[in-house]
């Protein structure tokens, strides 16, 4: 199975009909979407069952974790120890648990989290705080698929049950992983799209990073490219989950649905599109 989707349900303009209704529109296009919010603070449970109430039952969310769970930050800053923060993060989404709204929870780590004995730790102490819940990882320092390091990253990663999240990046010398076609847990793997704006995504001090690195828009033959990863990578999991993550101007929707229209793919049980107001 195939699935596709994107960063975030707003901010995709061509997708929305209502603006007081962005997730509910975006729910008739996409089948998931990845959350961000749960990476800037640990949502309240009002939050998780509003967005519940407004999707179609079939509907999930690859939630990334809180910023403190990938080193981004101190977790002392926001709690007494590790642990007590996992169990806090999880108890927070239950109820996206309990009507089975999660596809996977994804651990995007930051280029300075590079391959070290500290780090493999760490790793398996995050196997250990989110118990058997599907966890995808996403690495931005080059060293966890150097030559010494490729192989034994890959096992880890199938050890630990991890999904490894194959990315597809500019190749710069200090923030990126390169493009892995390899599926550590044959149930899901996702497959993230950045864009490929390489001055954008190499300037890292630049107060618009954020929002200039991915400011891409994939063209045809660059669909078709990934059309083949997307198809290499479904011979090895049951599911690919790809992930448009190039809206810095707006592309996003656009290239998903290229690609959708590639791989031939409907989506089943999605929420019923609706009709602009202005019609005259």
């Amino acid at each position: 199975m195939i699935t596709i989707g994107l960063t975030n349900w707003k901010g995709h303009n061509t997708l929305i009909v209502d603006k007081n209704k962005e997730l509910e529109n975006y729910t008739s296009h996409f089948p998931f979407v990845e959350m961000d919010t749960s990476f800037y603070s640990i949502q309240p449970e009002n939050n998780l069952l509003n967005w519940i109430d407004k999707t179609p039952a079939g509907f999930q969310f690859i939630p990334k974790a809180f910023q403190a769970m990938t080193t981004h930050r101190e977790w002392g800053d926001y709690f007494t120890s590790e642990a007590l923060m996992f169990k806090v993060f999880i108890d927070s989404f239950q109820p996206m648990l309990d009507a089975k709204r999660i596809k996977a929870f994804l651990f995007q780590f930051p280029p300075y989290f590079a391959c070290s004995s500290e780090n493999v730790l760490y790793l398996r102490k995050i196997r250990h705080w989110m118990g058997d819940l599907p966890v995808a990882i996403e690495f931005r320092n080059h060293t966890w698929f150097s030559e010494l390091y490729y192989g034994k990253t890959i096992e880890f990663l199938k050890e630990m049950q991890f999904i490894q999240t194959t990315v597809d990046q500019p190749q710069t010398q200090t923030n990126s992983i390169p493009r892995v076609l390899e599926v550590t847990n044959p149930e899901l793997t996702l497959l993230r799209l950045h864009g490929r704006n390489f001055d954008g995504w190499l300037n890292a001090s630049n107060p618009d990073w954020r929002k200039t690195r991915t400011l891409y828009n994939y063209n045809h033959a660059e669909i078709t490219e990934i059309k083949g990863y997307v198809e290499k990578l479904a011979l090895h999991a049951k599911e690919v989950a790809v992930i448009f993550n190039n809206n810095s101007g707006g592309h996003a929707a656009g290239n998903a649905k290229e690609l959708q229209k590639q791989l031939n793919l409907t989506f089943p049980n999605l929420a019923p599109q609706q009709m602009g107001l202005d019609l005259f």
